[in-house]
């Protein structure tokens, strides 16, 4: 029987022909929406607080940035978004999952696209095809698998020896410059303005299969990763940061990795302020104890982060994202703020 016969009428033809569009948040102008919203209640009022949160840390002249993603906001439309936030001087550090950065950004820098697909197609099928399914999204496992190999050959032709994610992030920016079929990802554009990416699980995306794959073609000269290290250059913007702002999308690792920063400089003898902004849209709850790492207020317990102005919104992240990003580009408060440059201050 062929194959085309146990697939019956579907191919992966069938399944991605309908690419994810990345929204444009210069392209409309959300503050009367914000401002409509403000007026309202439940995750309205939520939004328009948060958004009034995020441009008071724009504002902020001596606030550090920093965004957490986690995740599949970015494979979902959200991609443009958090490179925009570096482009416009919004964003100084960015902590994120693996797959946020490499399965998803580096991915698509690559030349390869997410799909529209159904959150309800029969997923054997999928398999079958060799697509991934994320909720209603689709990837070509073979793209994939080429973003694996493409993560083994940089490695390859690095140094062996220890890099922290960013060093890696940044070595990845380097090859885009020159290797990259699309242009202005989230990766380059923030190689280009000096914004430094952390990856504190980076195995836990296709760069950890692509390093296992240089590792094992490597086994006496290979590089590796030190998350301890990277741990130490995070807490190293903290300690230089005069005040700090979170800005979370989802939780987990992330999320506590970036407020930990507190601690760390704590126990290393130097004297820093709670994070003193901090916005987490999440759709987790406190149920289980935890909110996908604590809740704000909960954080403050911890000595992570000030009370004063914080705010959950409970929502997907990419109903409300774009109306708070689209919002804070078009009030252009981030027209006059000084750029960070951290990524300079590691060499």
């Amino acid at each position: 029987m062929s194959d085309k016969k146990n697939l019956g009428h579907n191919s992966k033809k069938d399944f991605l022909n309908s690419p994810v569009e990345h929204i444009d948040i210069t392209s409309f102008d959300s503050r009367k929406i914000i401002a409509s919203m403000e007026k309202m209640s439940f995750v309205s009022r939520e939004t328009a607080n948060a958004a009034h949160i995020f441009n008071d840390m724009i504002k902020d002249k001596e606030c550090t940035i920093f965004l957490t993603l986690a995740g599949s906001t970015s494979a979902a439309g959200c991609m443009h978004i958090y490179r925009d936030m570096i482009k416009y001087n919004m964003v100084d550090a960015i902590v994120a999952t693996g797959a946020s950065i490499i399965d998803m950004d580096f991915f698509e820098a690559l030349g390869f696209k997410h799909y529209q697909g159904s959150q309800f197609q029969d997923d054997t099928e999928l398999r079958k095809n060799y697509i991934d399914r994320i909720y209603d999204t689709y990837i070509d496992e073979d793209e994939l698998q080429m973003c694996d190999k493409t993560i083994c050959e940089i490695a390859n032709n690095l140094e062996p020896r220890s890099y922290t994610s960013r060093e890696f992030i940044n070595e990845i920016g380097k090859y885009l410059k020159n290797n990259a079929k699309k242009k202005g990802s989230l990766i380059e554009t923030a190689y280009d303005n000096n914004v430094p990416i952390f990856c504190p699980a980076f195995t836990d995306s296709s760069a950890g299969f692509g390093l296992v794959m240089h590792q094992e073609k490597n086994p006496k000269k290979h590089i590796t990763i030190d998350s301890v290290r990277e741990f130490r250059e995070l807490t190293e913007i903290k300690i230089r940061s005069k005040g700090s702002g979170l800005f979370m999308i989802g939780g987990g690792v992330p999320k506590n990795f970036i407020q930990d920063t507190v601690i760390c400089a704590e126990l290393l003898g130097k004297e820093v302020d709670m994070h003193k902004y901090a916005v987490q849209i999440t759709v987790a709850d406190s149920r289980d104890g935890a909110c996908s790492s604590s809740t704000l207020k909960e954080a403050s317990s911890w000595g992570k982060v000030d009370v004063t102005k914080e705010q959950m919104v409970f929502a997907e992240a990419t109903s409300v994202l774009p109306l708070i990003a689209s919002d804070a580009y078009h009030n252009g408060d981030w027209k006059s703020r000084t750029r960070k440059n951290f990524s300079k201050i590691f060499g």
